[in-house]
């Protein structure tokens, strides 16, 4: 043909031999994303054969790296990140400086400068978006708290990534690299890394380190005025057409364009746009609808993105030094993991969340090879580096679901065999108990509410107007401290957990409301419930329609779907079965 057709190549053989290898390792009962990187071996520049264009692979990914970040933010409220923020920040925080010292430890053994070290940790400290999102998507726990935690903290790591980006550069000649590679650009990519970034070629590291965090702030502050404002109603506009293609192309319009304008005008990485501007659209009674509209450009780019990762892999890494890719493996999967594990038990919360949070982050992703790449513009990081990165997110994102699949396994048998381990199911947490002076009405005759979420928090609100008792049981720890300053009884922990209804007081009380958008455990909470209360009725949420008719069906209580919707219909079935006849509030 007379024109490049270099783009439809790369989508066509990405797609096509993803198709073909993930759907033989999903018969081999192996991750599907374990073909889709084998996928990208195959088609690239270290394989003999056909050879994809790596650029436009790279660019293809980073659009799934925005819809997929877009679509979290769908279902992730700036109050959600705010309520795990006490362990998120912190957490993040110090997994980040283990995981680096631990990298920076095993590279000077190699006998790398201090600039290739420092480096070199920085990037096997940071998890990879897609990875986390697809492992927590596909085990529904994505907008549980152990989920939300899990995201918090990769939004925390991802700001710190932005920073490490941005001051690198100004640093580099200390650390014994070359910083003037970078600025006559080595390569058009490493270009277009530090222009997302955002980073300064000379002056104060203070300097640029305050005019870094004013852009982020600046970027944070008109998403919150003026984006929180803007696309619910212009989502609304384009709904009124009645037009679903104009609809979809709102959602991904929006979604892309916040990514590229935040990482052009504000230094914010792509994945942090769209982030953000996911949660702005949250506002809006269509978010739902927002999300299932993205939802299968969403899986398609990400699988680009597992295929451009394979491109980048060169298998000889695996001859040459077998043994250092082991080190770096057992970094990421196993130091990252403990390190995050007992971080999450020192913040009392339960072995089972500490367990899925270490799980969540045994891999590295996106952030790492942009640090790798840039530390090689910048002189500090030899090849061998970027090829122990590549090696080490090809194996432990491979692994990571082994890692989800072993954790359940091994809660159990450490449940079985260790005191330890039970006790750390059960932290001693005051907030696990009702204080002994919480008033006799809400003993008994009380909703139990489970979940104090956006819904939750309508329905209480409504509860609390019309003067009915309830009990909050929820697994937010920050949340129930919360309550309690207000006066309102609340007990932490999983309401799966026998212990948790048992203290709610569930025996004597006139309903049980499940408000909590994690359905997982739903039936076991109603089992509990109504062995220790058989009279008890049961009211509950879900956003599926199938899941809806399983629930009716096997009479486990009144369902409502939606968000919106849910919470008005929940409050006035709720008021209505309490005895007060009145319409429930309709504003949040």
């Amino acid at each position: 043909m007379p024109h490049s057709i270099s783009l439809i190549t790369t989508i066509a053989a990405g797609l096509g031999l993803a198709l073909i290898l993930g759907f033989i390792c999903s018969r081999l009962r192996i991750p599907p994303l374990v073909g889709y990187l084998i996928a990208g071996i195959a088609i690239g520049p270290n394989s003999p054969g056909f050879v994809a264009d790596l650029e436009l692979a790279g660019q293809l990914a980073e659009i799934g790296v925005m819809l997929l970040m877009f679509g979290v933010g769908l279902h992730f409220s700036m109050e959600d990140l705010l309520a795990v923020k006490r362990i998120a920040v912190p957490g993040a925080i110090v997994q980040i400086a283990a995981a680096t010292l631990l990298g920076m430890g095993v590279s000077h053994f190699w006998g790398w400068s201090i600039g290739a070290s420092l480096v070199f940790g920085l990037a096997l400290s940071v998890a990879s978006t897609v990875v986390l999102l697809r492992a927590l998507e596909a085990r529904g726990v994505l907008d549980s708290v152990n989920g939300r935690i899990a995201v918090g903290w990769l939004v925390v790591e991802d700001l710190v990534m932005v920073l490490v980006l941005v001051l690198l550069p100004p640093i580099a000649g200390l650390l014994g690299g070359q910083p003037e590679a970078a600025q006559h650009g080595v390569a058009a990519a490493h270009e277009a890394i530090a222009q997302e970034a955002g980073m300064g070629s000379g002056g104060s590291i203070w300097a640029t380190l305050g005019l870094t965090l004013g852009k982020v702030i600046a970027f944070i502050a008109l998403m919150l005025l003026v984006g929180r404002r803007l696309f619910p109603k212009l989502l609304w506009q384009v709904a009124r057409t009645g037009s679903r293609e104009l609809f979809t192309l709102s959602v991904i319009a929006v979604a892309v364009g916040v990514a590229y304008g935040s990482a052009m005008l504000f230094g914010v990485s792509f994945a942090l746009g769209a982030f953000f501007a996911g949660m702005m659209m949250r506002e809006s009674e269509f978010s739902h609808r927002a999300a299932e509209e993205s939802l299968p450009l969403r899986d398609a780019f990400s699988v680009l993105f597992f295929v451009s990762v394979g491109m980048l892999f060169d298998p000889q890494i695996l001859l040459d030094e077998p043994l250092r890719v082991v080190l770096v493996t057992a970094i990421i999967m196993l130091g990252k993991t403990v390190a995050a594990v007992l971080l999450v038990l020192a913040f009392r919360y339960p072995l089972n969340t500490a367990l899925t949070v270490g799980a969540s982050l045994a891999q590295i992703g996106e952030f790492s090879f942009i640090l790798a790449s840039l530390g090689m513009s910048l002189g500090l990081m030899p090849a061998e580096g970027q090829s122990l990165i590549l090696a080490g997110a090809l194996i432990s994102i491979s692994l990571n679901p082994v890692m989800f699949a072993v954790m359940g396994p091994l809660q159990n048998w450490l449940r079985e065999r260790s005191s330890l381990a039970r006790a750390l199911e059960h932290p001693d947490d005051p907030l696990a108990e009702l204080p002994m002076t919480v008033a006799p009405a809400y003993l008994a005759g009380q909703v139990v509410l489970v979940g104090y979420g956006r819904v939750g928090r309508r329905i209480g609100a409504a509860l609390t107007e019309h003067g009915i008792p309830y009990v909050v049981a929820e697994q937010n720890r920050e949340m129930v401290e919360k309550l309690r300053a207000q006066g309102i009884p609340a007990v932490s922990g999983d309401a799966s957990d026998p212990a948790v209804l048992i203290q709610a007081h569930i025996a004597k009380a006139g309903m049980l409301v499940i408000a909590t958008p994690n359905t997982v455990h739903v039936r076991k909470m109603i089992e509990i419930a109504r062995t220790l209360n058989p009279a008890i009725e049961a009211v509950l949420r879900t956003h599926s329609d199938e899941e809806a008719e399983m629930f009716e069906k096997e009479n486990l209580g009144k369902v409502f779907m939606g968000e919106h919707e849910l919470a008005r219909g929940m409050t006035r079935h709720v008021l209505d079965r309490m005895g007060v006849g009145v319409a429930a509030p309709t504003a949040a």
